[in-house]
């Protein structure tokens, strides 16, 4: 919503890297033609077969019972009772619901992210902000047939906003439109990178309480123009009503989010319906804007908790924090895709993953239950993952369940379009054909709940007991235990913060010596920060057993700026704990109890003292440093 990939790029600034995960699916195809379980398909083979007896919502409709055959990664035929050349494999499908797989209509890929989502029955993701590069590569791969393990991606590539706009904060060097006059040459650029739509950031903050610069009137509109003179989509991201309604007048084909700083409006429906866009809601991110972790309840739901790992469990258990000038309010998402939807405006489903309350693949299940809560029947919030976003963005091959489409499916126990939830029961995935095996995923979600039970029971660092991590008392930067203390600064992704670390004489409470830390934050860098690390464990950001400690305490004084403490745990998710405090000329002790950060201290990876992400120069000492 209003950090749309805050949660992955923050992961690889501060962990110091973005680590793929490859996981091989490699299992063998039983040609069995009595019926059988789902096994799920070898990666170089899809075979032959047929799901008999199943209920069949074909992305529009629903068929009480019905047979799909599926040849060569395609839809061969649908009907009762389907005869079959010997040798093609039947999955019996009696009591369980066949689907189209499901199309995320707004996400933010990267790494692993495709494989996360095809493993919870997202064939497809619709991307609305990404490194193109990355996309390429997606469909070099898709093109080679060597993408079966993860979703199909589209994606807008680089988003359209100004210099130090939203999409400029994650310490990423983007292009950014500098006039109305450019307008043309920027979308122009975006295509020849790769991009199937355009996205447009319209929304200078305020309804988050914020203030950020953003297009103006006359920029928005350049860019919808230029975006259609090309034969491209226009999507604009907006964050209040009076952004979406200007979005419309400007010609955008959809929006990427719903309002909720105000209720719906006469004039906001009406004019939808008459421009006929459509709206990706993403009622997700909507509810965790309000403060509420939407995604926490999928976290104990046991059809889907065995196959989270720890960062998306720690991410679904995260909210946005809610500003002082925040004017959100859930109900006012809910009322306005409830009112677009009874005056026949396209309702997509979108999850924004993985901002905070989301992760990838999983959390459109919490989507679709958030649409029929703002009054879609099943069936239509059905619809609004599969033949509709496929219908709006040009996908003729897939969405739909129908003879010559694509084999894109997912099997399901239960009826869920009586019940949605019915959708977390998985059964079996399909992707052109090629079943999905979950079992990688299982294992490795079960490997990691493991480790951190280790980690639970984990020795202490040596050195760890006495809770002093330094008080500086032999001149130096060494700690009583862990590595020491180092610069960190936003420099290692483009940004051009600088810091100093330097032993001073004249500690905290009579003691010898602290240790200063002098620097700048770049204003050039959004997303800036710098200052000293503390790596408690054996190496950089490996987790240590810090439990038995309860608070961190320290000694501070400065040049009267605010700082901040970041906790960098393992369970916590990609984003770091953080804790402000302010200086003075005075020294003063500050106390942060573990349990303000959301941790217990048992897989502490990381302590950093950083300047804030204002711009200028800073100065601040800290001393006597330690764990009770």
């Amino acid at each position: 919503m209003i950090s749309p990939i805050t949660v992955p790029r923050l992961a690889a600034i501060f962990s110091f890297s973005a680590a793929l995960i490859l996981s091989p699916f490699f299992v063998s195809t039983s040609s069995s033609q009595e019926k059988s379980t789902p096994t799920p398909a070898s990666a170089d083979e899809n075979s032959s077969f047929l799901i008999r007896g199943a209920r069949v919502f074909d992305g529009q409709h629903l068929i009480s019972t019905a047979d799909v055959w599926v040849d060569d990664g395609k839809i061969k035929s649908i009907g009762a009772d389907l005869k079959t050349p010997e040798g093609v494999r039947v999955i019996d499908g009696k009591g369980d619901t066949l689907l189209p797989g499901l199309i995320d209509a707004h996400a933010h890929a990267w790494a692993d992210a495709l494989k996360q989502a095809l493993v919870f029955g997202v064939t497809t993701e619709l991307d609305m902000f990404s490194d193109f590069k990355f996309d390429a590569e997606v469909r070099r791969m898709e093109a080679g047939g060597k993408n079966h393990d993860a979703a199909d991606l589209r994606s807008s590539g680089t988003l359209a906003t100004v210099e130090k706009g939203h999409g400029t904060e994650y310490g990423i060097k983007i292009p950014v439109l500098a006039s109305a006059a450019d307008a043309q040459s920027f979308v122009d650029a975006r295509i020849a990178e790769g991009s199937d739509y355009i996205k447009i950031i319209y929304d200078n903050g305020s309804a988050y309480g914020h203030a950020i610069p953003t297009l103006s009137k006359e920029e928005l509109a350049a860019l919808v123009k230029a975006a259609h003179n090309r034969h491209k989509l226009a999507i604009v991201h907006i964050g209040s009503e009076a952004g979406a309604i200007d979005a419309i007048n400007a010609g955008a084909d959809g929006l990427a989010h719903i309002f909720e700083d105000e209720p719906p409006s006469r004039e906001f429906v009406k004019l939808a319906k008459k421009h006929h866009i459509f709206v990706v809601a993403t009622l997700t991110v909507n509810e965790s804007v309000g403060g509420v972790a939407s995604g926490e309840p999928l976290v104990t739901d046991a059809n889907l908790s065995p196959y989270l790992d720890s960062q998306s469990t720690a991410n679904l258990k995260k909210s946005f924090p809610r500003g002082a000038g925040s004017k959100t309010n859930f109900a006012n998402a809910l009322a306005a895709v409830a009112e677009l939807h009874q005056a026949g405006v396209p309702i997509l489903a979108g999850t924004d993953a993985p901002n905070p309350g989301t992760a990838h693949g999983v959390s459109i299940h919490r989507e679709l239950e958030l649409l029929v809560k703002a009054g879609l029947a099943p069936t239509d919030a059905l619809a609004s993952a599969t033949s509709i976003p496929a219908h709006i963005f040009g996908l003729t091959d897939r969405g739909r369940i129908a003879p010559g489409l694509r084999a894109d499916l997912l099997l399901v126990k239960g009826d869920p379009t009586q019940d949605i939830t019915c959708t977390r029961n998985i059964v079996a995935i399909w992707k052109t054909g090629f079943e999905e095996n979950r079992e990688p995923f299982l294992r490795a979600a079960e490997k990691e709940k493991q480790e951190a039970a280790a980690a639970r029971n984990a020795a202490p660092p040596a050195g760890a007991s006495s809770g002093l991590i330094s008080d500086f008392a032999d001149g130096t930067k060494k700690t009583q235990f862990g590595l020491g203390f180092d610069v960190s600064t936003d420099s290692i992704t483009g940004g051009k913060s600088i810091a100093e670390l330097k032993i001073v004489d004249g500690g905290s409470i009579g003691s010898k010596h602290a240790l200063e830390i002098t620097g700048t934050i770049s204003d050039a860098f959004a997303y800036a920060w710098a200052g000293a690390m503390f790596f408690p464990g054996e190496a950089p950001m490996a987790p240590a057993n810090l439990s038995s400690k309860k608070s961190l305490h320290f000694w501070t004084h400065g040049d009267g700026r605010t700082y901040r403490v970041m906790f960098f745990t393992k369970s916590g998710g990609y984003m770091p704990a953080q804790k402000t405090f302010t200086t003075g000329p005075d020294w003063t002790e500050i106390v942060i109890p573990f349990s303000d950060l959301g941790t217990d201290g048992h897989d502490i990876s990381g302590i950093l003292f950083s300047a804030s992400s204002d711009p200028g120069a800073f100065l601040f000492a800290i001393d006597n440093i330690r764990l009770e």
